[in-house]
């Protein structure tokens, strides 16, 4: 067993609030959509998405390797530096989590540990090759390829499905998105727990519990496991209500192609091991699902202030750990100072969001604006077939009759 010392186990702790974070914030990815479309039940969805996280951590400790023997070099780095990524990841979470946007955890997490190792050991002791091609390329390459599949698949499925029954196809539809979610649930474990499970893993390697290049022990990933999950049962609603109703409005065909669109996308990023964020895998597949469906559209006011916050989580994660990097340097009160820091201004968050709670009574209730794009281009699609415009009339024969003269009624709708 790892000989700890008392530093080292605070990282733990604190890397396992971190996961337990990340399974709130990115219940959405999972089960936004299910939930949206009616296809379960809020609780439920949660429920089983807590369970399939917890079952995909077991699948894989590739992602968890890119972490921790890639991305830094993890001879030069002290658990304290660990601790200080952490609380800078933590915070953005649970800022985000705060405003309802749906961030990515993974850039969080991978900016706070590269904002920590610059400000600890230099820019240096970053490895910029990893950090390229198996996080940056895949943040920008991930929502648009799963957003293009996603527009196609939704396409597809309304073109095959144009003879089918209304009922029984929706009915199908829903029965798809329930498995296509817990592919996305199972996923999003094997994926984001492997983060969790590599940040220790560097801790302990840097506090001489472990030897360098170690995989993670059991313990690691099942603790790792059960933190996640129990965050997912705990359901982000705010989130959840921003990807289910507040990006677009989805039908059970577009949630399918959505959700199965993304699942594809984390399992064959998580099989390489890119560090990807399944936040922007789901986000793009939604996006794309929308725009899939004809007259469809997608709320760019929302998607602009998503795409804002993307572009904010790794610098700004990277500027706060650096900041507690350099507080924990002047010493274990320094240390001691940056924790009560992190409680406090978590405590601060949690009351903050008690203003307006949002759970599963009320998680599909929105009045988000459609913006000025989505309302011209919802003002030149045309009504369905059979469907009159506010305002017009439609004339309709009273009566059947041979005299061209006979009077019809006009019925204004």
């Amino acid at each position: 067993m790892e000989s700890f010392s008392l530093i080292l186990a605070i990282v733990v702790v604190t890397a396992l609030v971190f996961d337990f974070t990340n399974g709130f914030h990115d219940t959405a990815n999972a089960m936004a959509t299910t939930i949206s479309t009616g296809a379960l039940k809020p609780k439920i969805a949660v429920a089983m998405s807590a369970v399939l996280n917890l079952v995909g951590a077991f699948l894989s400790v590739e992602v968890a390797n890119t972490i921790s023997k890639g991305l830094v070099d993890e001879t030069g780095i002290r658990p304290e530096v660990i601790f200080a990524a952490l609380v800078g990841a933590i915070l953005w979470n649970l800022l985000t989590w705060l405003v309802g946007l749906p961030s990515s955890s993974s850039h969080a997490l991978m900016g706070g540990l590269i904002g920590a190792t610059i400000a600890s050991a230099g820019i240096g002791a970053v490895h910029g090759d990893v950090l390229v091609t198996k996080v940056l390329i895949p943040a920008i390459a991930a929502p648009l390829v799963a957003g293009v599949a996603a527009m196609i698949a939704a396409r597809l499925t309304y073109t095959l499905g144009k003879k089918a029954d209304g009922k029984a196809a929706a009915k199908g539809y829903r029965s798809g998105q329930i498995a296509s979610a817990g592919l996305v649930s199972l996923a999003h474990g094997t994926n984001d727990a492997q983060k969790t499970m590599g940040v220790i893993t560097l801790a302990l390697v840097a506090g001489g519990a472990v030897a360098p290049d170690s995989d993670p022990p059991m313990w690691v990933v099942l603790s790792a496991g059960i933190a996640i999950a129990l965050g997912t049962y705990l359901g982000g609603w705010r989130i959840i209500r921003t990807m289910g109703k507040g990006l677009t409005d989805l039908q059970p065909q577009q949630g399918f192609a959505a959700q199965t669109s993304a699942a594809t996308v984390i399992l064959a990023s998580s099989h390489l091991g890119f560090s990807l964020s399944t936040t922007h895998s789901v986000s793009g597949s939604v996006m794309g699902a929308g725009l899939g469906r004809k007259g469809g559209v997608v709320r760019w006011s929302t998607a602009t202030r998503m795409f804002i916050a993307w572009g904010l989580t790794l610098p700004a994660a990277a500027l706060v750990a650096a900041a507690a990097e350099f507080v924990c340097g002047l010493g274990d009160w320094g240390t001691a100072l940056v924790a009560v820091f992190l409680v406090v201004s978590s405590f601060a968050i949690w009351k903050i969001s008690r203003r307006e709670i949002v759970d599963h009574t009320n998680v599909n209730d929105i009045d988000e604006p459609a913006g000025v794009v989505s309302t011209a281009m919802a003002a030149v699609t045309p009504p369905p077939v059979g469907t009159v415009p506010e305002g017009f009339s439609a004339t309709v024969p009273a009566q059947a009759s041979a005299d061209a003269k006979t009077p019809s009624a006009t019925t204004t709708v």
